[in-house]
């Protein structure tokens, strides 16, 4: 006997290409989101499973796309909740040195040799001052400057991936876009 019928088996091979055609695209919308990569991985896995959980429930009024954001994005801000409620009970030790993460002494990224090397660490640290200046952003001007120019979204996909009005995906990206020139002003001044 078969353990799934053959509606399960089609839900599946549909299901399947869902998750092919969109994962790298959502796992940088979250990774963008939350900054850790391994934090990134889980919560793209759980963002696929809880929309195969709620699949038959999907009916096709919004895009693809913007239906797996919304789990996503709901995903991150309770993840980003929890980070804040963490950071707000852990009590650090002024005499102990802070232990280094992984990730400040890696990087990810193959140099580029075709420039001076100078020019090369100039890029790379001011492409770590923009990164880090969006990341201390507040979330939910954080959340409309990723869509806009990390995922290339139109104002209009924004507006249907968040639920926002379009007026306030417009002050959001703008008031962000303001905080970041002020941020990062002193390394543009030269």
């Amino acid at each position: 006997m078969n353990a799934n019928p053959p509606e399960d088996a089609d839900r599946n091979l549909d299901f399947d290409a869902l998750v092919a055609k969109y994962e790298k695209k959502i796992f940088n919308v979250i990774y963008r989101f939350i900054g850790d990569y391994e934090e990134a991985v889980d919560l793209t896995q759980e963002t696929f499973i809880s929309a195969y959980r709620h699949y038959d429930r999907f009916r096709g009024e919004a895009k693809v796309f913007t239906w797996l954001y919304q789990i996503a994005r709901n995903l991150c801000i309770n993840r980003v909740r929890q980070r804040d409620r963490q950071r707000a009970l852990r009590v650090e030790s002024l005499d102990q040195p802070r232990d280094l993460d992984e990730e400040d002494n890696l990087t990810r990224e193959i140099a580029d040799w075709s420039s001076a090397p100078q020019v090369v660490l100039e890029d790379k640290e001011l492409r770590q001052r923009i990164l880090a200046a969006i990341d201390s952003l507040p979330p939910d001007y954080k959340e409309v400057v990723v869509l806009r120019e990390f995922q290339n979204m139109s104002y209009n996909d924004i507006v249907e991936a968040t639920g926002l009005t379009l007026e306030n995906v417009k002050t959001r990206l703008s008031r962000a876009r303001a905080m970041l020139r002020r941020k990062l002003e002193p390394y543009y001044r030269m």
